[in-house]
């Protein structure tokens, strides 16, 4: 993988309280399908497995069945053409996946897949190991792409237009992103990060990744993972109206709701410059219309 040479936009969202400046800064437009932090979690784990040249490469990584990184890897594996294989929690779905979009797009990059029950798939160690002795020539990545590697790809998110903001912000899964935007942001700077599962770990594993402590988490996830409730798809809907904008429902979507409760909380000091970090996840969209049609709930609109 190279770096892109294309520039990536930090667009105004027009704020009316207390001199607040507030941004977004589309990471979602780096790949068209390795979209946003994606892109730079697998930058350094795959370009360190290219040199070492190995027999058989073969890209091995962990997801749900809506995953983003499960669907940015098979494009990955597929741009390389290199096989992969995606490990799926939970085996109800191992004779519906077809349709599922996400796991179609995937399958689609040529990725295989490898069902394993929610308890297995908790205990990833051990999977791990299993997978490692079947598959010796393989790069492993963590689920979500997380680990050491990712968290040093995410300094290529910041530069010298990034500089000027006192607050960064960044939804939150498995932590990688927010780590890399700790680790090597500005001394000035403090970091938010909007989380989307209910996960006690997450404090601990961005300060071990990061080294630092210049971070608070806030829940964004209605209560656990996935959750899409209508005042959430309202604010998406309103949002890409308003400022033409696609926000994916499970990340950036909660996190943009949750940063701009905290402005109308006025949690933000006066003329304070905030940079919100769209990381992508938009392919996620056409799933959740899928999940809430069957529930007969409003939809996403088309973004």
């Amino acid at each position: 993988m190279e770096i892109p040479k294309v520039k990536i936009p930090i667009t105004e969202i027009p704020v009316k309280r207390k001199n607040i400046s507030l941004f977004i800064k589309r990471e979602d437009l780096i790949h068209t399908e390795i979209s946003g932090n994606k892109f730079w979690k697998l930058f350094y784990n795959i370009n360190s497995y290219w040199e070492a040249n190995p027999s058989n490469p073969l890209l091995i990584t962990f997801g749900g069945a809506f995953s983003n990184h499960i669907a940015a890897t098979a494009a990955l594996a597929n741009e390389l053409k290199i096989p992969s294989l995606g490990i799926i929690r939970g085996e109800e779905i191992i004779d519906k996946w077809q349709h599922n979009p996400t796991l179609q797009l995937a399958h689609k990059k040529g990725m295989n897949f490898r069902f394993v029950t929610r308890q297995q798939y908790r205990e990833k160690e051990k999977l791990t190991q299993w997978l490692q002795t079947e598959f010796p020539n393989a790069l492993v990545i963590p689920e979500g792409g997380t680990n050491p590697l990712a968290v040093r790809g995410v300094q290529h998110m910041l530069n010298s237009d990034t500089k000027k903001f006192n607050y960064l912000c960044s939804a939150v899964g498995t932590g990688g992103t927010l780590a890399g935007l700790v680790k090597y942001c500005e001394e000035h700077q403090e970091v938010l990060g909007f989380k989307a599962v209910d996960d006690p770990s997450l404090q601990e594993r961005i300060r071990l990744l990061s080294g630092r402590n210049n971070f608070s988490l806030w829940d964004a996830h209605n209560g656990r993972y996935g959750i899409i409730n209508e005042e959430l798809i309202r604010f998406i809907n309103e949002f890409y109206e308003q400022y033409h904008i696609p926000l994916d429902p499970v990340y950036t979507g909660k996190m943009m709701k949750k940063l701009f409760e905290l402005i109308d909380e006025d949690y933000f000091p006066e003329g304070s410059k905030i940079l919100a970090f769209h990381t992508g996840g938009l392919q996620g969209i056409e799933g959740a219309n899928t999940m809430l049609k069957k529930k007969n709930k409003p939809i996403l609109e088309d973004q």
